[in-house]
């Protein structure tokens, strides 16, 4: 035994009890707190969307005023953009594994690591006081749409500057990690020895660090806008409402990629462990990581074809969206060819890999469409494309979410879940998502318009099978993390490798030691090196 692994675990070490949490600067610790506050938020968020989805069952008034269904949307896509999906496997898996996958003892600024969590819980407690204060709970939608979030008389202001709050969080996970990457990287783990988590990762943190300054200025003209009336979005006074569009989508388009690219990390490290076989195609799931963070910068306005762009535009900005496609296909085919010929043990969480492939192409595909102006004209603002963009968002880095939580759970924990419910758990959640997202497609097909309150008879059989979807999904999830929660304090002990994975933190203790490494590992050869006769 190594002294590594007789060394106590991360959460016995240093300060016990609440504060001993709230002031760590252990990246694992960090990651943990992330995790709660995340999962809380998450949760809320669901319910949330149950309720929109009770008052769609029906036509005509169910449970809520219209005034009501749009504070409830908003605050939805609030939650779930900024305090679930965008930091989601970043802050959680990348803080906890990024370090120990390059043979690190911590990240390059713990300090730092600790105040963006700070930030982001103090963002979030932003967000949620503006639904007491002010005029009441925002209602524009999570995008904050000018001229109408220039006029509207609820608390816009506030809910605007936790958002703001909440992106100094991103800044600073991104500069941690491309300095880790760059400055902590193990003896001889070259860039092409290193596994492709902290690949995506790296993709990522820099999108995170020159894409997110651009919507916090973009926040502040907006509350300086309803503050003062300076006149540069709202066109009653001179300004120019396009322009908002142009500076919000300029990094909220990059930002899924910011969602994304991690999980695509996340699936790249399952996969193989899963197949027992090396990844195939290492260096161009590498270098697509790459490229789709650098193409994704140049698609914002496939979101504004119907905003009056220039004809020249318009197909610019559709054969980019058309040509960043490209590196998200070659890492499927490569996820696919991995598993060819595999020895593949089909665990809980490589039932949510899976997933996440098949509906992540779901997601994809649709998305061509959206970039196709002619078939754009006719689904814009519909039902079309909150299908689509929950195939892309749920259907991927949710799905990822799940799969990477399933995979390092017990390395994280210490403790192992119930295997056979966590795949019983999966089926009504992949079911249900499906049933109400899919649905949501079709009914943007026949021209279902979203935001809306109510619905006219056409459309209502269509409403009733995805709000029944919803409920499935729903009770996935809690089916989910009740599993999880319960093994988190009484599951069986965890081995140091119950996967048999190839990777860094599977040479660690379950759960890892406060330093991780007691000596730091010489790395002499590629990442995802398996023994054949280790598979089952």
């Amino acid at each position: 035994m190594s002294a590594a692994s007789a060394a106590k675990p991360y959460f016995e070490e240093g300060r016990r009890g609440f504060l001993g949490w709230v002031t760590s600067t252990d990246h694992k610790r960090i990651a943990i707190l992330y995790l709660v506050s995340m999962v809380t938020f998450f949760l809320v968020a669901v319910a949330l969307g149950v309720l929109m989805r009770i008052e769609q069952l029906t036509m005509g008034q169910t449970i809520m005023k219209p005034t009501t269904y749009n504070a409830l949307f908003t605050l939805h896509g609030v939650i779930m953009i900024f305090l679930f999906v965008l930091p989601g496997l970043p802050a959680v898996f990348g803080n906890f594994f990024l370090p120990i996958l390059i043979g690190a003892r911590d990240v390059a600024f713990p300090r730092l690591n600790l105040l963006s969590w700070y930030f982001f819980l103090a963002g979030a407690l932003i967000a949620v006081a503006s639904l007491f204060t002010g005029g009441g709970p925002p209602d524009t939608g999570w995008t904050f749409y000018v001229p109408y979030s220039v006029k509207t008389g609820t608390n816009v202001t506030l809910a605007v500057f936790g958002a703001f709050v909440l992106g100094f969080s991103s800044i600073l996970t991104g500069l941690n990690f491309v300095t880790t990457i760059h400055r902590l990287r193990a003896p001889g783990m070259t860039w092409f020895r290193m596994p492709l988590f902290p690949w995506s990762l790296y993709a990522t943190g820099w999108v995170q660090i020159l894409a997110t300054p651009i919507v916090g200025i973009t926040l502040v003209l907006l509350i300086l806008e309803r503050l003062f009336h300076v006149g540069i979005f709202d066109p009653a006074i001179g300004g120019d409402p396009v322009l908002y569009q142009h500076l919000f989508w300029i990094y909220s388009h990059p930002a899924v990629y910011i969602m994304i690219l991690p999980a695509m990390g996340a699936i790249s490290e399952i996969i193989p462990t899963f197949a027992h076989r090396a990844i195939f195609g290492y260096g161009a799931i590498a270098m697509s990581s790459m490229a789709i963070a650098g193409l994704g910068s140049l698609v914002w306005a496939h979101h504004m074809f119907t905003s009056g762009l220039s004809d020249f535009s318009v197909l610019v900005f559709s054969l980019l969206t058309f040509l960043v496609a490209v590196p998200s296909a070659i890492k499927v085919f490569n996820w696919v060819a991995t598993l060819y010929r595999g020895s593949i043990e089909l665990t809980a969480a490589m039932l949510y890999a899976l997933s996440f492939i098949f509906l992540f192409c779901i997601g994809g595909l649709t998305g061509l469409f959206n970039g196709a102006l002619a078939v754009n004209v006719h689904i814009h603002d519909t039902y079309f494309i909150v299908g689509h963009f929950h195939y892309v968002m749920f259907g991927g880095t949710g799905f990822a979410f799940f799969a990477a939580l399933h995979y390092w759970f017990p390395k994280m924990t210490g403790r192992t879940f119930s295997e056979r419910f966590a795949k019983i758990s999966w089926a009504p959640l992949f079911f249900g998502f499906n049933v109400l997202y899919f649905g949501m497609l079709v009914l943007g097909a026949q021209g279902m318009p979203r935001r809306y309150y109510d619905h006219l008879p056409q459309f209502h059989t269509g409403h009733v099978v995805i709000t029944v979807g919803s409920w499935f999904l729903s009770l996935g999830v809690l089916m989910m993390f009740g599993n999880l929660l319960y093994a988190a304090f009484r599951g069986g002990r965890a081995e140091a490798n119950p996967w048999g994975g190839v990777t860094l933190e599977w040479t660690l203790p379950s759960p890892p030691p406060a330093e991780n490494f007691e000596t730091v590992p010489t790395i002499t050869a590629p990442p995802y090196q398996f023994n054949p006769e280790s598979a089952p």
